[in-house]
């Protein structure tokens, strides 16, 4: 999908031996501008009732503003599902080309309140509806006995284990999170953590970090993409997730944790993406506070959280999301019969 001197991570290939697999047709390419006219064609041959275009980086940017200008064209009702309006390392064009490729629009879907703000910021005649981010379910339907979980990643059996999951940034809090592990053990309190994930920075500062707070024995660094065989067994085997992030708009990560009812200590950024989250598995806390963090850990450990075995309000987000794309269609049709 992206050529090796663009992507920061070690490969962006997917290397699950059993990838959930998507019935899908490769058709466009951001390289290759005849294939964004043969996408257009393509779904304007299928007399599609709604397209829907994830927007997530403004690398999209060019192909997506070609594919909006031929369904606008066509009268091909389309819609933008947003993960984050603005990179989270925003640079000083991505704006203008957020503006080129989503401004033509019939409508958004957006997570958070705070990205249907700063979309209107952009294009303040935004139609948008606000869907929180699903939990995903389909991975947690593969959940093993925690304490398999651990013997089979190598984990120590009786310490309470944390995991930081996902790839790492700069804006995901992870030097908070280990300065809070540094904290803890004043109180006498050492719980594991698990941060598994590649790495998009530079890791030998965290390294350094670990070794200099004296956590060497408390923390593996699993720098990795990893694979869906592999998601189930570190979700099983923990006892909470911590999302410490400082910036940034929801979180897949935190809706994997929510479909195996994995207790969460997240920061503001990620609770705000979050549907009514439960106070029994949800701590919040301000970002780049490692004391905060700190503290809520230590109420993790003292009291732990159950686990539940089913989030009914993750699977009701997925409908929820449905219900927001068929109400735009409504609205896009509606309207344009009274044209």
């Amino acid at each position: 999908q992206y050529p090796a001197w663009l992507y920061p991570g070690s490969s962006d290939k997917d290397p699950s031996q059993s990838a959930v697999q998507v019935n899908a047709e490769y058709l466009i390419d951001p390289f290759y501008p005849w294939t964004w006219r043969q996408s257009g064609l393509h779904i304007l041959q299928n007399n599609t009732d709604l397209v829907v275009l994830q927007w997530w980086t403004t690398f999209w940017a060019f192909p997506f503003a070609y594919l909006s200008n031929w369904f606008h064209q066509h009268r091909v009702p389309f819609v933008y599902l947003v993960h984050n309006v603005l990179p989270h390392e925003e640079k000083p064009w991505d704006r203008v080309l957020v503006k080129l490729a989503l401004s033509r629009a019939d409508g958004f879907i957006v997570q958070t309140p705070h990205e249907k703000e700063r979309l209107l910021s952009l294009i303040p005649q935004a139609r948008i509806e606000i869907s929180h981010h699903p939990a995903y379910t389909m991975l947690a339907d593969q959940r093993v006995d925690k304490a398999q979980a651990r013997q089979m990643l190598g984990l120590p059996p009786d310490q309470t284990v944390l995991l930081f999951f996902g790839i790492v940034r700069p804006y995901k809090g992870l030097k908070y999170l280990i300065e809070a592990l540094s904290l803890l053990q004043s109180d006498g309190l050492t719980p594991f953590l698990l941060v598994a994930g590649d790495f998009w920075e530079e890791r030998g500062l965290y390294e350094s970090q670990v070794e200099e707070s004296g956590l060497s024995r408390q923390v593996r660094l699993d720098d990795r993409y990893i694979p869906d065989e592999q998601v189930a067994l570190m979700f099983s085997a923990a006892d909470g997730l911590v999302a410490p992030y400082v910036g940034g708009t929801q979180s897949g990560v935190a809706g994997i944790a929510l479909g195996f009812g994995l207790p969460m200590i997240v920061t503001e950024q990620i609770a705000a993406g979050l549907s009514e989250p439960d106070p029994e598995l949800v701590q919040i806390v301000p970002p780049a506070d490692a004391r905060a963090l700190a503290q809520a850990i230590s109420a993790l450990i003292l009291k732990p959280s159950r686990v539940c075995k089913e989030r009914r309000e993750g699977r009701d987000n997925w409908c929820r999301l449905v219900n927001s794309l068929d109400k735009l269609r409504e609205q896009i049709v509606k309207e344009r019969q009274c044209v």
